[in-house]
């Protein structure tokens, strides 16, 4: 294998781990079920500009911001814990009898964008991979899987369709519950980094 392939690999594939294109489609078909067809593309579109522009940010000045803030990795995995614990609460109480909540306008912002696409996981990733293999490296495997990420929300209606509204209730119901698992798992990671 070429050795600028293997470096990319080596980017991309934590990369990819910690954004999850794929677990994203699941989350966003779940909590943007019931939403006009034209209002999800505007979610996936904000979703991803602001997943990208905060992980761009990070790219750049990760280590500058929690440092100058004072703030550590781990503070950042908690607070980030916190917000998709609270998300995915909200949703689990929820009621299938109730009238589904009207989506939010910034939806796409949080949870989507961020902490979910450019979260405590794929910002520290980042950061690590931009110091051991390098910016440009990184920034592509960057592109890349955002590329990844708006074919995963483009490609989300097409799953849904196939699947009925009980069964996007059930799938619902079961992300937050993982949605929760990985709040925790992120507070955990954070309280003892």
């Amino acid at each position: 294998m070429p050795p600028v392939i293997e470096l990319f690999l080596k980017a991309f594939i934590p990369l990819f781990v910690a954004i999850d294109p794929i677990g994203l489609a699941a989350v966003f078909i779940a909590l943007g079920q019931g939403a006009p067809q034209e209002q999800r593309r505007r979610i996936a579109k904000q979703a991803t500009w602001t997943g990208g522009g905060v992980a761009l940010l990070f790219l750049f000045l990760g280590q500058s911001i929690f440092t100058a803030v004072g703030i550590t990795t781990s503070d950042f995995q908690i607070a980030g814990g916190l917000i998709l614990f609270i998300l995915a609460a909200r949703d689990l109480v929820h009621s299938a009898a109730e009238e589904p909540a009207k989506i939010a306008e910034d939806f796409g912002v949080v949870p989507l964008g961020m902490p979910l696409i450019a979260g405590p996981a794929s910002i520290t990733t980042l950061i690590l991979l931009a110091q051991t293999l390098g910016l440009a490296v990184t920034l592509a495997a960057l592109a890349v899987n955002l590329v990844l990420v708006i074919l995963a929300f483009a490609y989300s209606e097409r799953l849904a369709r196939l699947i009925s509204s009980t069964g996007l209730r059930a799938i619902s119901k079961i992300i937050s519950m993982l949605l929760a698992a990985i709040a925790i798992s992120m507070i955990r990671k954070g309280w003892t980094g």
